[in-house]
C-alpha cells in the first residue's frame, strides 16, 4: 500500500532543507506559476544529481511524491521517515511496471507524483533519451506533466560523488503539458508523441537552468 504522507512534517522539512539550501547554494527558481496548486500532475524533471529531489521539491509547498526503494522503508527509522514524507516505495526488481503502479495510486489520490524521465541520473548538457512512463501515466489518467530543469546540481553531487560541493544551482519550471484525448488512437504512439513534447520543453528548461547557474 502507498503510504500517505504527513503534509505538516514534509512542509517543515522541506522548509528546513529550503532555509539552508537557497542561500547556500543561491538558489533561483523560475516559473513556480505553472505548477498546478491543486489536483494530480507529474513533476518530471533533469536527473544529474541525487539533489534534485530537494531541489525540485522548492517548486511548490504541495507534498511532491518521490520514488523510494522499498529497503529504505523497511529500515525502522527511515520507514517511519520516508512514510511521512510521502515516499512512493517500489520493490527493486520491479522496475517500470512496479514503480507505474505506485504512482498511479498516488496520482488517483490527487497527489503531484515525481518521474525523472531519463530515468538514472545522466551527464551533459543535453539530456539523455526520455522514458515514456510518465507520457504513459498522463495519458491515462488525464494529468499534466510538469517539466523541471535543474542546473547546477551536477556541480554539487555528481555520480559517484559523496561529498557534496557548493555550486550555483537553478530550478526552472515549464508550461504544463496536457494529454490529449485518445479518441480511438494508439496510447503507444501517443505516449511516444507526447514524449518528444516532453523532450523539447524540458531540454529548453534544462538549457535555461544550467545558464543562470553558470554551469
Amino acid at each position: 500500500m502507498t503510504p500517505k504522507a504527513d503534509a505538516r512534517l514534509y512542509r517543515v522539512v522541506r522548509a528546513i532543507v529550503l532555509a539552508i539550501c537557497r542561500p547556500l547554494f543561491r538558489v533561483t527558481i523560475v516559473g513556480t506559476e505553472h505548477v498546478p496548486t491543486s489536483g494530480a500532475c507529474i513533476v518530471a524533471p533533469t536527473h544529474r544529481s541525487l539533489s534534485d529531489v530537494p531541489f525540485t521539491s522548492f517548486i511548490t509547498p504541495r507534498v511532491i511524491r518521490f520514488l523510494a526503494k522499498q529497503e529504505l522503508l523497511d529500515n525502522p527509522l527511515g520507514g517511519w521517515f520516508f512514510a511521512r514524507m510521502g515516499a512512493v516505495p517500489v520493490e527493486r526488481g520491479t522496475a517500470d511496471r512496479g514503480a507505474l503502479r505506485a504512482l498511479e495510486t498516488a496520482l488517483r489520490a490527487g497527489d503531484p507524483v515525481a518521474v525523472f524521465p531519463e530515468g538514472t541520473r545522466a551527464e551533459g548538457a543535453e539530456l539523455a533519451p526520455l522514458f515514456d512512463g510518465a507520457a504513459y501515466l498522463a495519458l491515462k489518467l488525464g494529468v499534466p506533466i510538469v517539466p523541471v530543469g535543474v542546473g547546477g546540481s551536477d556541480r554539487i553531487l555528481p555520480k559517484g560523488s559523496r561529498l557534496p560541493r557548493v555550486h550555483k544551482v537553478a530550478v526552472v519550471v515549464g508550461e504544463p503539458l496536457h494529454p490529449p484525448a485518445l479518441d480511438g488512437g494508439s496510447r503507444r504512439r501517443a505516449a511516444a508523441k507526447l514524449t518528444d513534447e516532453l523532450r523539447d520543453e524540458l531540454q529548453r528548461c534544462f538549457d535555461e537552468a544550467q545558464r543562470l547557474a553558470g554551469s
